[in-house]
């Protein structure tokens, strides 16, 4: 059996990407000890009633004691505060990290905060689902996913490798990048496709009662899926368009651009040009399932969480 990556992994927040780190790491040995830390009360006792760390007292200090890794797994736009809060506890020579889509605006929060002898590592985990809290994690969610590192310039080295270890060894597949190659990079895989997605869902919202729910009784599996997206938590994704606002506006303005380039194929009756964009647009979706991102299984390749 492999040696721990870490010897003492504390996780602040417990939600679906903070109790799914608990999980891998137990159950691939990425730590010998966890520790979890939450703001709710509610949150802590659950954590402490299904057992997903070996310290879960609520108290930062316990918490904190001894961690060599410190991942902050809370919305990004309370980053800041957090890295100010258990900045007064963190062991010399700790690696610090997070698990934020919106890297650029982190490093703005967290970097002041971080005590001189810690290195601050941000990360982001391409992978999630649409339920949260304690007991929506599982150990293998970040399996065959991308986790994109953005060490700042002068990173130790030695900290950016072992954080790497630590992500390969539950699972991911890592990669490194500038945070705000990062953050232009997500705004269209990911924070577009929930804006639309949101807006789609409010869209059909605005039409009459019988309209609606003649919607949602016929939901075919294109506009279930927008609801599936659409049912993220609302305050991570409030925070994510905040934080990141200038990738995603560009990024809008784009789609829009493109968006109207279809309209005028439609209202001419471009038939070639719609099959020759609909044609590439599906060879793009093949090569997502060919990198082993998703699956050409029925039902969008969904599948349904494996038991806690």
């Amino acid at each position: 059996m492999a040696e721990p990556i870490f010897n003492r992994l504390a996780l602040i927040g417990a939600g679906l990407i903070g109790s799914s780190i608990a999980r891998a790491a137990r159950a691939y040995d990425a730590a010998r000890e966890i520790a979890i830390l939450d703001a709710s009360p509610q949150v802590m006792a659950r954590v402490r009633e299904i057992a997903i760390a070996d310290e879960a007292s609520g108290d930062p200090a316990e918490a904190l004691r001894g961690a060599d890794l410190v991942i902050i797994c809370t919305p990004v736009g309370v980053c800041g505060a957090v890295a100010q809060e258990i900045a007064p506890y963190l062991e010399n020579g700790a690696v610090i990290s997070d698990v934020g889509s919106v890297k650029g605006a982190v490093v703005a929060q967290v970097a002041p905060h971080v005590p001189e002898g810690a290195h601050f590592i941000p990360a982001h985990p391409i992978a999630g689902t649409e339920f949260s809290g304690p007991d929506a994690g599982f150990a293998t969610l970040f399996q065959n996913r991308w986790c994109i590192l953005t060490p700042p310039d002068g990173a130790d080295a030695a900290a950016v490798e072992k954080l790497a270890a630590f992500w390969t060894r539950i699972g991911a597949r890592v990669e490194k990048m500038s945070a705000d190659h990062h953050d232009k990079v997500l705004a269209l895989t990911s924070h577009l496709p929930h804006l639309i997605a949101y807006n789609i869902v409010g869209t059909a919202d605005d039409f009459g009662e019988q309209t609606r729910s003649e919607v949602i009784k016929f939901s075919a599996s294109g506009f279930r899926d927008f609801t599936r997206i659409a049912a993220s938590d609302p305050t991570m994704w409030r925070d994510i368009f905040l934080n990141n606002r200038e990738a995603v506006l560009e990024m809008l303005g784009r789609f829009n651009e493109d968006l109207s380039a279809l309209q005028r194929m439609i209202r001419r009756g471009d038939g070639d040009g719609l099959f020759d964009f609909f044609t590439r647009t599906r060879a793009i979706r093949r090569s997502i399932i060919e990198q082993g991102q998703d699956t050409s299984a029925p039902d969008f390749g969904r599948r349904t969480p494996p038991a806690n």
